[in-house]
C-alpha cells in the first residue's frame, strides 16, 4: 500500500461536525471543525438528538468545504475513514451513513475508526511517535492509561472506575454555575487562584493504574454546602484550584508512574481536556524533570476532530484493513480489539 493516500475522515461522535482530508496519515490538507457548542449551552450539555439533527443539517456542506480547502476533488479520494464508536450512537449514525454513502457511491474503500485511537494519533500530526508509547487519555467520557507496544496496537493498563476527568470537570463547573462546558472556566479560575482548598487525591490500590474522580466531585460539593450552612461565602478560585491540584497530581503522577514501570519511550497526552492549561503546564514540567519525552497536540487537535480520524485510519490503510459496509455505530466499541492485526 502507498503511504501517500488520500482519506476523507468524517467525525461525528458527539457535538462537532468535522470532515477532514489527510494525506499519508501525517499531512493536514483540510480539516473542518463545526462546534454546537452554542446550540447546547443553554442546556447545561450536549443533548443527544439535537446533536444528531444538527448534524445532518450540516454534514454535506462541511464535506465540500473540506474539498474545496484541500484541492481535491472526490476522484482524489483512496478511502474514507469514520468514527464507528465510542460515542452518542444518534450522532454516530449520521457520519456512517453519509461515509457509507460517499464509500459506495466512489466504490472506495470504507475505514471504520476509533474515537479514542483518533485522539491518540493526533500527536502524530504533529512529531513522529515511538513505540513503545504510553498515552494518557483525557476526553469527556474517558479517562484512561494506553499502552501501545507497536503501531496501531492498544493495551489499556487503567481506567476511570466511574466519572471521568471531563465529566467531573462540568459536574463542578456547574455547581459553581458555570455554563458548559465548564472546563475552560474551571481551569482559568484555577490558575488565578492564591490560595487553595486542598481536596483528597483517590490513589485507589497501590499498584493500580485506575482513576476514581467521584469522590473528589463530591468533596467539593460538600465544602460549598458547609459554606452555606454556615452562612460563609465560598471561595470559588480556592476551591476550583483545590479540584484541579487533585486531578492533575493523580493524573501525572500515575502517567509517569506507569511510563517508568512499562520502559514506554514518550508519554502522549490526548483527548479535550488536553486543551487544559494547568494540566499541559504540569505535565511538561514533571515530564522534564524526569525526562520523559512529552508529546502533547496543539490546542486546535484536542478536541474533536476528523483529521485525528484519518491519522488512525491510515494504520488500518497501510494493512488493508477495510470495514464491510454493513458496519453499525458501536457506542461501546472496544479500543484493544479495534487494534490492527499483526
Amino acid at each position: 500500500m502507498t503511504t501517500n493516500e488520500l482519506i476523507l475522515a468524517v467525525e461525528t461522535s458527539c457535538d462537532e461536525t468535522s470532515v477532514a482530508v489527510i494525506r499519508g496519515g501525517k499531512h493536514i490538507l483540510s480539516n473542518i471543525v463545526s462546534s454546537q457548542i452554542d446550540t447546547h449551552k443553554r442546556f447545561g450539555g450536549v443533548v443527544p438528538e439535537i446533536a444528531s439533527r444538527k448534524h445532518v443539517e450540516s454534514i454535506t456542506l462541511i464535506m465540500e468545504q473540506a474539498l474545496t480547502e484541500a484541492g481535491v476533488t472526490f476522484r482524489d479520494l483512496s478511502a474514507i475513514a469514520v468514527t464507528q464508536g465510542p460515542g452518542l450512537v444518534g450522532a454516530l449514525l449520521v457520519g456512517i451513513v453519509a461515509a457509507k454513502s460517499l464509500s459506495m457511491a466512489l466504490d472506495l474503500p470504507l475505514i471504520g475508526t476509533h474515537h479514542i485511537a483518533g485522539h491518540i494519533y493526533a500527536n502524530e500530526l504533529v512529531a513522529e511517535m515511538q513505540y513503545p508509547c504510553l498515552a494518557l487519555v483525557a476526553s469527556g467520557g474517558h479517562t484512561e492509561l494506553v499502552l501501545m507496544e507497536s503501531e496501531g496496537v492498544f493495551k489499556i493498563l487503567g481506567r476511570t472506575r466511574d466519572d471521568a476527568v471531563g465529566e467531573a470537570y462540568d459536574k463542578v463547573a456547574r455547581t459553581l454555575n458555570f455554563p458548559y462546558p465548564g472546563g475552560p472556566y474551571i481551569d482559568k479560575l484555577a490558575q488565578s487562584a492564591e490560595e487553595e482548598v486542598v481536596m483528597p487525591r483517590a490513589w485507589l490500590e497501590p499498584d493500580s493504574y485506575d482513576f476514581s474522580f467521584s469522590g473528589l466531585k463530591s468533596a467539593v460539593l460538600a465544602a460549598i454546602n458547609s459554606a452555606k450552612m454556615k452562612g460563609e461565602p465560598f471561595r470559588e478560585a480556592a476551591l476550583a484550584r483545590g479540584f484541579q491540584s487533585s486531578v492533575i497530581d493523580v493524573l501525572v503522577t500515575k502517567a509517569l508512574r506507569a511510563v517508568r514501570e512499562t520502559g514506554a519511550k514518550q508519554l502522549l497526552l490526548c483527548g479535550g481536556v488536553a486543551a487544559n492549561g494547568g494540566l499541559r503546564a504540569a505535565l511538561t514540567a514533571r515530564c522534564e524533570e524526569a525526562r520523559i519525552p512529552l508529546l502533547i497536540p496543539p490546542l486546535g487537535l484536542c478536541t474533536d476532530n476528523a483529521a485525528m480520524i484519518g491519522a488512525a485510519a491510515h494504520h488500518k490503510w497501510t494493512r488493508g484493513e477495510f470495514t464491510a459496509l454493513d458496519m453499525k455505530a458501536e457506542p461501546g466499541l472496544s479500543l484493544e480489539e479495534w487494534s490492527v492485526r499483526s
